[in-house]
């Protein structure tokens, strides 16, 4: 049984040095707008690069890393590292391994980014920037340390996410750079946020689980799917989060396309039984059976 996290004025302080990134990105993105001002080539390149990028956290860091809902090849997989890792969410291996320790424990004490334990300013964003979460665990990753070209992205995020921004300036200029990085990845950081925070808060329960996820369909809609967080909290192991036709799920359509095209296989969907709630899906949560155990090796 894992011990409790017990509040630490140290561990729980914000970095501010360190973060200054994080702010200056923000501030980046303000007067960035202000000084080029209005362009409909920015507005394009702030949607693509939002929309590639957030397919890099649904379908990458968060359906395949933490999850294992797909398989793909080696390549595959380092194509989704190298889409998630330009999000400027941390590396894969970081985003991993706290985020299967939030299944594990969610919305218990033991949860990182529980609103209902410390807040909704906590688990929006805070939760990222103290000294506790500052590196993972690896252990809780095994399957994923065995890949040396992921540890080495993991290690290097900042050099992946400075040469991301610096293309964008190179084919766009000042618009590419303001508005298909800064502000992009602005509006990208507040979209995801929003699964910890106000998925926790904000939507109907279909499923009686043990945590207070929601099915949110807004939020479905800003984040390739994530908004349908109590079904995925019901069943985790899908790839497929809006489980019925009329629930959106962009994040999985791109995923069938990529099943058709060879590029992906073994793509978990949902047992009737679990959607129609006849009965218990009798799974454990994560690192209960064998989630931590090294995957099949994947195709060269």
């Amino acid at each position: 049984m894992a011990a409790l996290i017990k509040r630490d004025p140290e561990l729980d302080r914000i970095r501010w040095i360190d973060n200054v990134p994080f702010w200056g990105v923000h501030v980046a993105a303000a007067v960035g707008l202000a000084l080029v001002g209005f362009s409909w080539l920015g507005v394009a390149l702030c949607v693509g690069s939002y929309a590639i990028r957030m397919f890099g956290i649904t379908g990458g860091y968060h359906r395949y890393f933490s999850h294992r809902a797909y398989k793909t090849s080696r390549a595959g997989q380092l194509v989704l590292a190298l889409l998630g890792v330009i999000a400027t969410q941390k590396g894969p291996l970081w985003w991993a391994a706290h985020h299967r320790n939030h299944h594990k424990y969610s919305d218990q004490p033991e949860d990182i980014h529980s609103p209902r334990q410390r807040g909704f300013w906590w688990s929006h964003m805070f939760w990222i920037l103290v000294e506790r979460h500052k590196r993972a665990d690896l252990s809780k990753v095994k399957d994923l340390t065995r890949y040396p070209e992921l540890v080495f992205i993991d290690r290097f995020e900042i050099l992946f996410t400075v040469a991301y921004a610096v293309v964008l300036y190179l084919a766009a200029g000042p618009i590419g750079l303001v508005y298909g990085y800064f502000l992009s990845t602005v509006i990208l950081w507040h979209g995801t946020f929003t699964i910890n925070s106000l998925s926790h808060v904000w939507g109907k329960r279909r499923y009686q689980t043990t945590d207070d996820s929601r099915n949110n369909w807004v939020l479905a809609i800003i984040t390739g799917g994530e908004g349908w967080h109590n079904n995925h909290h019901h069943y985790q192991r899908a790839a497929r989060q809006g489980f019925f036709w009329w629930e959106i799920d962009t994040t999985y359509y791109v995923i069938k396309v990529a099943q058709a095209l060879r590029l992906v296989w073994d793509v978990h969907d949902v047992p009737r039984h679990v959607r129609d709630g006849v009965e218990a899906p009798g799974r454990a949560r994560l690192g209960e059976s064998g989630d931590d155990e090294p995957a099949e090796r994947l195709a060269a």
